[in-house]
């Protein structure tokens, strides 16, 4: 007769059913918190810009109901009497299980991270960097996570770490080089010290960045040639980005003659700041009079144009330089020019006797 009291491998009937409660009770609750766990940092995210809590929601979808129900078996078996060998091998398949879930939870969370900054990425090639970057995580995540299950079975991983090492180190070594580049493109890709489209000077090379690739960079020069350039020469070079420049900063020097009346070189400053400001997209910041110089008397101006544009700032100089040129001919102010006065002294000589 089917007794509640009757023993089935070591445990009771009633304890068997207590344990199968427990279980389906443990997956029940995991699964209702996996869910409200989920609601409420959706709640969350859409109130903040960070992509933080995205990543966490989309790891926490890729949870797999074989591993909520493992943990729950494992929590309702707690209550039975099993022998040594059993109880040892439930605590190996949470652990193989728990680890395979932490490695899905962070392969989701960086494909997911890795993803949303490659939407922001206009260049296919900068899209193609941070792919091979996922890529490569993933392989170190997941060789890690394999070493450990290996660990938690009791193979001897000491041997396999040592090999892997210097495994590593020697291809690491074979190629150096491409490995170097490849950290630069994905040191340019992430920290953007110039994008595609940026004037820049390097050392000798100037011109405009056309491509950003996993080893070279690709300049147009201002003559038309294409430079091609490695990217750690590149990030072991001070670079100049024109492209990020929100304003130009001009500074020009005229001078004026000796014979000019100290009225005139009064009023001299204003004619400037008023060729200046006749024109738009700039800003008057001084001029005065700096100097005497050998032949000239020295005015020193600067203005601001409100724009990167290089062609724009050269219109804008041609415009000052006429208007200026034009004002001193109204004036009567004479630029001043490299010239040279010599005095000759007569030496009087005493008459013979």
């Amino acid at each position: 007769m089917f007794e509640l009291s009757n023993v089935i491998y070591g445990n009771e009937i009633r304890a068997w059913l207590i344990a199968l409660g427990i279980t389906l009770a443990v997956f029940i609750g995991l699964r209702l918190v996996e869910q409200i766990l989920i609601v409420r940092i959706q709640r969350l995210t859409a109130k903040t810009q960070t992509i933080i809590d995205d990543v966490v929601v989309g790891a926490l979808r890729k949870t797999k109901l074989v591993y909520l129900f493992i943990v729950a078996l494992y929590l309702g078996s707690l209550g039975l009497t099993l022998p040594a060998g059993i109880r040892a091998i439930d605590w190996r398949v949470l652990m193989v299980a728990t680890l395979l879930q932490a490695g899905i939870w962070a392969s989701a969370g960086i494909t997911m991270w890795l993803a949303h900054y490659s939407a922001n990425e206009e260049d296919g090639a900068n899209r193609t960097t941070m792919n091979a970057l996922s890529f490569l995580v993933r392989i170190a995540l997941w060789t890690t996570v394999l070493l450990l299950i290996l660990d938690n079975l009791g193979v001897d991983v000491t041997a396999l770490v040592t090999g892997l090492g210097i495994g590593g180190i020697a291809i690491a070594l074979a190629v150096q080089n491409v490995l170097s580049d490849l950290f630069a493109s994905l040191s340019i890709v992430l920290d953007k010290p110039f994008v595609n489209g940026d004037f820049i000077v390097v050392g000798e090379m100037a011109g405009s960045v056309e491509h950003i690739g996993i080893k070279t960079t690709r300049i147009r020069s201002i003559s038309g040639e294409q430079l091609v350039c490695s990217n750690n020469d590149l990030l072991t070079s001070r670079i100049r980005n024109f492209g990020r420049m929100n304003e130009r900063r001009v500074v020009f020097s005229l001078g004026v003659t000796y014979q000019t009346p100290a009225e005139k070189l009064e009023g001299i400053p204003a004619l400037i700041r008023e060729a200046v400001e006749g024109q738009s997209n700039v800003r008057f910041d001084r001029s005065h009079f700096a100097s005497y110089g050998d032949s000239a008397l020295n005015f020193e101006s600067v203005y601001y144009v409100e724009s990167s544009d290089y062609a724009q700032h050269m219109d804008i100089l041609q415009a000052v330089n006429l208007s200026i040129y034009r004002g001193f001919a109204a004036a009567g102010i004479e630029f001043a020019y490299p010239t040279q006065t010599v005095f000759l002294e007569k030496a009087e000589t005493s008459g013979t006797r």
